[in-house]
Order: structure tokens, then C-alpha cells, then sequence
């Protein structure tokens, strides 16, 4: 124990304070009591007396505590107790009223060293663990309070033990779906001393669903509304986010960054922000920035930068930066998120010098912002801030570059005067009495440069009027003469950053420099003079600036060649002195800040001296120009040659780049219009598999209408062809056309046939009359009248017959309608049907209009030769009779003619005999009658009979 109070600074020997024996009597009876009420009253007491006596409670107590917590876990009263008590002793949280002096030192040290002792047993944070697992809410929520003390005081080895503890990270992550509001907000500030610089542990919170209940929580406190449970839980994002690539990847890939879009929902009231919003607001532009840091790898930049455009965050984002009563400090932030957000993405660049301000008229955003920059009233960050905007604007963006340079060029500028475009306010800007004016549109325009060989060449036509009189006179040489007039330094820094990046890797700048006579003097006299401190940075980037004259120099003027420049370097500096100040860049403090990152991060406009992407020049050159300044004429030359050379493989290098960038162009070109006739092939397949199915399924209704039409039509007449509905083609159509012809012929030949018989039967019906009034007329006197009677007796029945077969044929005329009718109610169904296939296709509409017309001409035709069938078979029938009939009657007119003539012989003979019996009886003497007498006589026989038939 005493070895303990020496550890903590207590005094070791001496009067104790009034309440350690009460302590001590406490301890005892935690330990002693074996009744769980006398060691639940003993640690209430406990705690009560730990954060007035701290240093005693933890002393004597945290023992007691530990063994408490071990063995009477089923009473959460006495749990806890310990656990308020525990927290009491290793918490710095101390009130105000009960700190002294000197106890904010002396509470951190006592936390901390408490908190030591308690975690060198591993075995009690894991107990902790076990706690917090527990629902009790006066068991968890001291539990979580606890932990989070002790992960405060020793962070590293209190995550360790929880990294290395089973399920440790899970049991703590179900803090966050607790429904008391208390528990889980103590949750979240547990998670955030938990992540803190521990990779490990971040990936394991992040993949137990950390991002998605996190967001939860934020919309539900009311995103940037919220209140301070919003700011905890994006502080503990971005411990999950910052500098951890595979954490970024799954929020990225978990389509996280599209939840973010509600955050910057602002509306046009943007007055009266409350500090907690500008917090909230702050931290999540904050946000934004992890994701699409400059300092992380490429890939995920772009990837994170392409999914902020797509789902509107960054149109969002410059919404705000458009917006007014915006605070200043979150349009700083904005400005800076989208700085970050655009650089070096060309997709997002171009969309936003698509943003106008939404002003009358209408003005580009970034004429407004650089607006802003080279005006000295704004504030310094803002400025610094529309700086790096312009900066990333400009990252590898040669269209950009272009439209800017493009704005100064003699073509391009507005004579009107109408508008402002960004090259005026640049040159404004570079020519302003403000210095940090001076030094930001030097540093723009230098970005505006960067790595672009052809808009160097282009700026050098730009063309400056200087007062009214004068000649105008170049940029270049504006540059320099300002630079040659003593302005303060950091202009001349920024004026020499702009030239030192204008003439590096373009001869023909370089020749405009050294063309104008008095560049080298004055600078071969700035690097000569010894200055003072301030000044050497000016001299150093002087010799850079001479330097980068002689490395690109391509011996076009004659005073001026390399070898010349190098021997006045011998003679008025000397080597070792030019390589001197050329070091003095890089040996600055402020080159160091610069190289550190894109970001100007200045204190002050003072320390605005060098630009990130200027630094990396300086690297690239420093040591080229050193060796070029030693270098001899005769391996100069050599150079010259191998520079050539070089330079000849560069071109050829680069014409085969061209061409394999064509053929590379021609190639997706080619496979995207193989890829657009693979989706229209399988389009056109998905729609031929689909219109198959459905004229399959049209085969299937038209077949079950077609055996339902048999079944009712079959006993009346069946029809021998087979039409098809859907699917017809055109050789089908075409048969079916020569099958029509051939019907019509066979029509027209049955019609001709008909009428021939129609003849025959007429004929034949005559004769039979003739016939029959022959014989009624010439066999009255032997038996014809019976017969007569007989043949009219077969006349009548053939009429008999002949008016059945009519009606018969009536009868079947009438089937046949009804059976037409019957078609006309399918053929509807099956045009219908026949219509859902027909919109595929108009070709097959009218195929398929087509081919029911020629059913239907087919049908009547097919029906009509039925019905000419049956009358032709009726009038066969009908004439075969009554050729047998008229061949009976012939026979039997035959066979009279020949009684007749036998009678006629017969009677001829008697006349004769008669006659010559006559003359006998004359030659006799005996009276004889004449023939007319006699023939007179017998006809009034007749008559007489024929009067007594009457009476009778």
C-alpha cells in the first residue's frame, strides 16, 4: 500500500486524512460482509466518498471493486455501484467546484496511472466487455462510461486488449442499436476514442454495418440540423474514413456517398444559422473531403469523384457555393470540398465551368470566384480558398487551360466590355498594388501553364495596353518590367514562379526573354548582389529563372547561346556562387510547407511564397541546371546531338502514339458498334423467340377452333384445306392465289356444265311433251291412252323428285350459311389473336388482311362448289333418268310406229280386197254402198254411242 501511495504522488507516512479510515473500514467490509446488503451499503459508500477522495478510493478500493464485479454480478445494484465508482476514480472528469489549482495535472497523471494498474490485468477490460453486454440499464451505461474513461487515458493497450478479445469490436457495435437514446449517444463517443488511429479496428467496426447505423442516426437527429449526436457520429465517420482506403472502398461501394446528398439541402433563408449547424455542416464538408483526398491513391479519388457527380452531390455542393447568407466560414470550407472534388477529374471539371451565378446576367462561377480572389477586401482564407479552387480546376484539365488562356488572347476579348472574363481579372489581378493580388494571379496563371507546351507559345501573343499613347507591349515583357521596377517580394516571387514555369520546356519562350536585352543584365546583377535574408530567395529564384534560360536555350540567338550565357555567369557571379543561391529555394521554410501538400495552408499573406505544384519544378530542375552550368561547349553539343536524337525518337515515338491512339479510338469504335449490334441482335432474337411463341400459340388456338369448327361442320361438308393464320409467308399466299384461280376456273366450267345440262333437261322435258301428245294423239285407238296416262304418271314423279332435290339443296344452302356465319364469329378471335403478332411487324398485318380476304373468297368458293357439286350430281341423277325414261319412251314409240305401220298394211290390204269385192259385186250386179256412205254411217254409230256413254 504504501509502495501504491509513493506511485501516486500521495504522502507516505504522517496524519491520514479523516475520511481513509473510513475508507479503510468500507474496503474491510466489502471484503469481509457476507451479506450482499452490507457490501452493496459499503460500495454506495464507496462511491459517494470517490470523487472527494480520489486517490484513497483508488488506492484501497479498486481491488475490492474488481473482485465485487467478479463474483456478485447477479445483483446490478451492487454492479453498478462498483462500475460509478471505478469511473469516478479513473475519470478526469471532475467538477469545476472540486478541482483545485493544481488538480488538472495531477487528476490526468492519477487517471491515468489508475487506469494502468486496472488494465495490466487483461482480464478485467474483458470483464468490462461482459458487462456491457448486459441490458440492465444501471449496469450498461457505467459499463460504457468506464470504458470510454479508460480508452481516453491509455488508448493503444486498452484497444489491443479489445482487439484481441473474442467478438470484443461486435459486442460493442450492439451499443448502437440500444433504443435508449442515452446508452447509444455514449455508444458512439465509445466507438470514437475505440477507432482512434487503429486501422484494425476500424475495418472490423465498418464491416459490422457501422456506416449504415450511423447514417440512420444522422437522418433521424435531422442531418445538418441536428444537434450534438450528429457531430459525434460524423467525428466517429470520419475516424473510420481518414487515411483507411479499404474503409473508403466499402463506403463507396455500399453506395454510402449517395445518403450524403440531403446534408447540403439548403434553402434560399440562409440567415440565422445556429453554431451547432455551422458545426454539423463543417464536419461533413470535412467529410467529403476524406473521401476524394488528394493524398489518396488515384483510383479511389476518381471512383468516389465520379459517384459524387452521378448522384448530385456535387451539383449540390456548388448550390451552396452560389448561395448567399451562406456564413463565411462554411463558403470557405464549400469552396475547398469542391476544389477537391473537381481535381484532376475531367467529368466533374467540365461540369462545373458549366455553373453560372445566378446573377443578371448571368456569370460563370468561376468568374465570380476569382472575382473574389483579387479583391483585397475578401477574407484571406476565402481567397486562399478560391485559389486552390482555380488550382484543381486546372489539374491536368488542357481544355480548361485553354478556355482561360483563350480569354486573353486578341481573338477572344470582348471589345464591348460587357463582361468579364477570367483572363481580364488575372491580368488585373497580376498587375494589382496589392501584393497577395499580385502573387495569386501569378500563381493562376502559372497553373494555367502547367505541362501545356502549345498554350505557353499561345500566351506569348498576348498583347497589354500600358497607358493611352503607347505602344501595347507583350505579357512576357510586361512581367518584366514590373519585375525590374523593385516591387515588394512576394509580387516579385509569384511574378518569377509565373516566368520560371512560362519558359520551362518551351525554346520559343525562352528566345521572346532573352531577345528583350535587358532580362539577363538585371538578372545577372540580382543574383550578383549580396542582400539581405529576405532578398535571397529573390536572388535564388533568379538563378533558377537564368538557369531555365540557358537549359531550354536552342541557340537561336546569336549574343545569347548557351555557351555565352554560361561564361558571363564565370564572370560576374561565378559557378559555386549561381549553384549557392539556386539552393537557397529549396533550403526555405516555406518551400518545405508548400511541397507538404496541394492546399495553401498559410497562417498569414506573409508566408505566401511558393506554390505546391512550383515546388515539384524546382525539384525536377535544380539538379539539371546545376550539371548544365559545369557542362563544356564540346558536351554541350553532344548533348545537343543526343537532344536531337532524343528528339527525333520522341517524334517518331509520339507520331506511333497518335497512330495507336487512332487505331486504339477506331477499335472501341468498332467495338462499340459490335456491342450495339450484339444488344440489337439479342434485342431481335428476344423479340423472334417471343413472336414464335406467340404465333405457336396462336397455331395452338387456331387448330382448337379449327377441330371445334370440324367436329360441328363435319357431317354437312369438310374443307380440304388447311389455312394458316399467323406466320404465313408469301409462297403460301401465292398458292393460295393459283388455288383460287383454279377454283374460279372449275367455277366457270361447272357453271358451263349446269347450263348444258340445264339445256339437255329442257330439251329432253320438250320431247317428252311432243312425245307424249304423239302418242296420246296416234294410239287413241289402240290402248294409247293408258299409256299416256302412265307416262305422265313418271312425269309427275320426277318433278316430285326434282322439287325434293331443290329443297334439299335449299336446306343444305341454309347449313351453309349458318356455317359461314359460325366462320365470321371465329374469324374475329383469330384476327384478334392474329393482331397481338400483326405489331411486330405492318409487313405481317397486311400479309395476314390479305390472307383472310382469300379465306374468305377461298370459303365462298369452297361452298359454292359444294353446292354446284350437289345440284350437278342432283341434274346427273335427274338426266340419267330421263334418258332411260326417253329411251323407254322411244322404244315404246318405235314399237307403235311398227304396229301402226303393221295396221296401216293391214288396212291397205282390206281396201284393196274390199275394192275388189265391190267391183266383184258390181260385175255381179249387186247394189253396193260407197266408201263415203259407209265411212258416214259409222260416224254416227259413233256419235250415238258416244251419247249413250254420256246418259249413262
Amino acid at each position: 500500500m504504501n509502495f501504491l501511495r509513493g506511485v501516486m504522488g500521495g504522502p507516505s507516512a504522517g496524519p491520514q486524512p479523516s475520511g481513509a479510515d473510513t475508507i479503510q473500514k468500507l474496503c474491510d467490509r466489502v471484503a469481509s460482509s457476507t451479506l450482499l446488503d452490507d457490501r452493496r451499503d459499503a460500495v454506495r459508500a464507496l462511491k459517494a466518498l470517490s470523487k472527494k477522495y480520489r486517490l484513497e478510493v483508488g488506492i484501497q478500493a479498486m481491488e475490492h471493486l474488481v473482485h465485487v464485479l467478479q463474483t456478485d454480478r447477479s445483483d446490478s445494484e451492487i454492479i453498478g455501484y462498483a462500475l460509478d465508482t471505478l469511473y469516478n476514480v479513473i475519470s478526469n472528469d471532475l467538477e469545476e467546484e472540486e478541482q483545485e489549482e493544481n488538480s488538472p495535472k495531477q487528476g490526468d497523471d492519477l487517471g491515468s496511472q489508475f487506469t494502468e494498474i486496472f488494465i495490466k490485468q487483461p482480464e478485467n477490460v474483458t470483464l468490462l466487455l461482459t458487462l456491457v453486454e448486459e441490458f440492465d440499464f444501471h449496469v450498461r451505461w457505467p459499463g460504457v462510461k468506464l470504458l470510454t474513461s479508460l480508452l481516453k487515458q491509455q488508448g493503444p493497450q486498452v484497444q489491443q486488449i479489445i482487439l484481441v478479445s473474442p467478438m470484443g469490436v461486435s459486442r460493442l457495435m450492439d451499443l448502437l442499436a440500444d433504443s435508449r437514446e442515452v446508452i447509444r449517444n455514449d455508444g458512439v463517443l465509445l466507438l470514437q476514442q475505440l477507432t482512434k488511429s487503429n486501422a484494425a479496428i476500424q475495418k472490423i467496426v465498418a464491416f459490422e454495418n457501422a456506416f449504415e447505423r450511423l447514417l440512420d442516426i444522422v437522418t433521424e437527429e435531422g442531418n445538418s440540423d441536428g444537434g450534438i449526436v450528429v457531430e459525434d457520429c460524423l467525428l466517429l465517420l470520419q475516424n473510420l474514413l481518414k487515411n483507411n482506403n479499404s474503409n473508403q472502398n466499402f463506403f463507396k461501394e455500399g453506395s454510402y456517398i449517395q445518403r450524403m446528398k440531403p446534408w447540403f439541402e439548403v434553402g434560399d433563408d440562409n440567415c440565422g444559422w445556429s453554431a451547432q449547424k455551422v458545426t454539423n455542416l463543417h464536419l461533413m464538408l470535412q467529410l467529403v473531403r476524406v473521401l476524394v483526398s488528394p493524398t489518396n491513391p488515384p483510383g479511389a479519388t476518381t471512383s468516389c469523384q465520379k459517384a459524387m457527380f452521378h448522384c448530385g452531390l456535387l451539383q449540390q455542393l456548388c448550390t451552396i457555393l452560389m448561395a448567399t447568407g451562406v456564413p463565411a466560414d462554411i463558403l470557405t470550407e464549400t469552396i475547398n470540398t469542391v476544389s477537391e472534388v473537381i481535381r484532376g477529374c475531367q467529368m466533374n471539371q467540365d461540369y462545373f465551368a458549366s455553373v453560372n451565378a445566378p446573377s443578371n446576367p448571368p456569370r460563370p462561377a468561376i468568374v465570380v470566384l476569382l472575382m473574389s480572389m483579387v479583391n483585397e477586401r475578401q477574407p484571406f482564407v476565402l481567397r486562399c480558398a478560391v485559389l486552390y479552387c482555380f488550382q484543381c480546376f486546372l489539374y491536368k484539365n488542357h481544355k480548361g487551360q485553354g478556355e482561360i488562356v483563350s480569354t486573353l488572347l486578341p481573338s477572344t476579348i470582348d471589345a464591348t466590355g460587357s463582361s468579364v472574363s477570367a483572363g481580364q481579372l488575372l491580368c488585373g489581378g497580376l498587375f494589382s498594388t496589392d501584393s497577395l493580388s499580385n502573387w495569386c494571379a501569378a500563381v493562376a496563371l502559372a497553373h494555367a501553364l502547367q505541362e501545356n507546351a502549345a498554350l505557353k507559345e499561345q500566351l506569348l501573343r498576348v498583347q497589354l495596353a500600358t497607358s493611352i499613347g503607347n505602344p501595347p507591349v507583350s505579357l512576357l515583357q510586361q512581367c518584366t518590367n514590373i519585375l525590374s521596377q523593385g516591387s515588394k517580394v512576394q509580387t516579385r516571387v509569384g511574378l518569377l514562379m509565373l516566368l520560371c514555369t512560362w519558359l520551362s520546356n518551351c525554346s520559343i519562350a525562352v528566345t521572346h526573354f532573352l531577345h528583350n536585352p535587358a532580362n539577363v543584365p538585371f538578372l545577372t546583377g540580382q543574383i550578383a548582389e549580396n542582400l539581405g535574408e529576405e532578398e535571397q530567395l529573390v536572388q535564388g529564384l533568379c538563378a533558377l529563372l537564368l538557369g531555365i534560360s540557358i537549359y531550354y536555350n536552342d541557340n537561336s540567338l546569336e549574343n545569347y547561346r548557351k555557351e555565352k550565357l554560361k561564361q558571363l555567369i564565370e564572370k560576374r557571379i561565378g559557378r559555386e556562387n549561381f549553384v549557392e543561391k539556386l539552393g537557397f529555394i529549396s533550403k526555405h521554410e516555406l518551400y518545405s510547407r508548400a511541397a507538404q501538400k496541394p492546399q495553401p495552408g498559410f497562417s498569414s499573406p506573409e508566408h505566401m511564397m511558393f506554390d505546391h505544384e512550383f515546388t515539384k519544378l524546382v525539384k525536377e530542375l535544380e539538379g539539371v541546371i546545376s550539371k548544365a552550368i559545369y557542362k563544356s561547349s564540346e558536351e554541350d553539343k553532344k548533348e545537343e546531338e543526343v537532344k536531337k536524337t532524343l528528339e527525333q525518337h520522341d517524334n517518331i515515338v509520339t507520331h506511333y502514339k497518335k497512330v495507336i491512339r487512332e487505331q486504339d479510338q477506331e477499335l472501341e469504335e468498332l467495338k462499340q458498334q459490335v456491342s450495339t449490334l450484339k444488344s440489337q441482335n439479342e434485342q431481335l432474337q428476344v423479340t423472334v423467340t417471343q413472336q414464335v411463341s406467340q404465333i405457336q400459340q396462336h397455331k395452338d388456338q387456331y387448330n382448337l377452333l379449327k377441330v371445334q369448327l370440324g367436329k360441328d361442320t363435319q357431317h354437312h361438308n369438310s374443307h380440304g384445306d388447311t389455312l394458316q393464320v399467323n406466320g404465313i409467308q408469301v409462297e403460301e399466299v401465292s398458292k393460295l392465289r393459283e388455288e383460287l384461280e383454279d377454283w374460279r376456273n372449275r367455277h366457270e366450267q361447272l357453271q358451263g356444265q349446269l347450263k348444258e345440262k340445264d339445256a339437255v333437261i329442257e330439251n329432253l322435258k320438250s320431247l317428252q311433251l311432243e312425245t307424249g301428245t304423239e302418242q296420246s294423239s296416234q294410239l287413241s285407238s289402240s290402248g294409247g291412252v293408258e299409256h299416256s296416262a302412265e307416262l305422265q304418271k313418271e312425269l309427275e314423279l320426277l318433278r316430285t323428285q326434282i322439287q325434293l332435290q331443290a329443297a334439299e339443296i335449299s336446306k343444305l344452302q341454309a347449313e351453309n350459311q349458318k356455317l359461314q356465319a359460325m366462320n365470321t364469329a371465329v374469324d374475329p378471335a383469330l384476327g384478334a389473336s392474329g393482331a397481338v403478332a400483326s405489331r411486330s411487324s405492318e409487313k405481317e398485318g397486311r400479309l395476314l388482311q390479305e390472307l383472310g380476304e382469300l379465306q374468305s373468297e377461298v370459303k365462298a368458293l369452297s361452298e359454292e362448289k359444294a353446292s354446284l357439286q350437289q345440284q350437278l350430281d342432283s341434274s346427273s341423277s335427274t338426266v340419267a333418268i330421263l334418258q332411260d325414261e326417253k329411251s323407254k319412251l322411244q322404244q315404246e314409240v318405235a314399237e307403235a310406229k311398227k304396229e301402226q305401220d303393221d295396221l296401216l298394211v293391214l288396212l291397205a290390204d282390206q281396201d284393196q280386197k274390199l275394192s275388189a269385192l265391190r267391183s266383184k259385186l258390181k260385175d255381179l250386179g249387186m247394189p253396193v254402198e260407197d266408201e263415203d256412205d259407209i265411212e258416214s254411217g259409222d260416224q254416227a254409230d259413233e256419235d250415238e254411242d258416244g251419247d249413250e256413254e254420256e246418259q249413262d
